[in-house]
């Protein structure tokens, strides 16, 4: 039943921080009601302030409880430093993992709100 991933939420404090540094990663923001939709490839982020989230909303609203992995289109020495050239800084770099589509390295690094962000690319 289920086609793909088209949307998640992700709650911040600081809706300014939070877009700027999804702006850093490729996300391009375009506002809507109630809320700010990050796009990259065919799928959004929607972000909701902190306090101020549309209904339906999960059970236990947290900043920083989310742990997100992003393919990029390239590999992982042009990422990082791309990030570097925009300020964000990696805590791991060039981890071996496996995912949907086997195995594949990634780095990783926090959001404004701490939610752990994976960029990772197939071998």
């Amino acid at each position: 039943m289920i086609k793909k991933l088209d949307h998640l939420v992700i709650t911040t404090t600081d809706r300014a921080a939070c877009i700027a540094f999804y702006e850093k990663l490729g996300f391009r923001a375009q506002e809507a009601v109630g809320r700010t939709e990050l796009f990259a490839g065919d799928f959004k982020i929607n972000v909701h302030l902190k306090g101020h989230e549309l209904e339906p909303k999960a059970a236990h609203v947290q900043p920083g409880s989310a742990d997100l992995c992003f393919e990029v289109e390239h590999d992982l020495a042009f990422c990082r430093a791309l990030l570097l050239k925009n300020g964000l800084v990696p805590i791991l770099n060039d981890v071996p993992r496996h995912g949907v589509r086997g195995a594949m390295h990634s780095l990783y690094l926090r959001d404004p709100d701490e939610n752990l962000i994976e960029l990772c690319c197939y071998e």
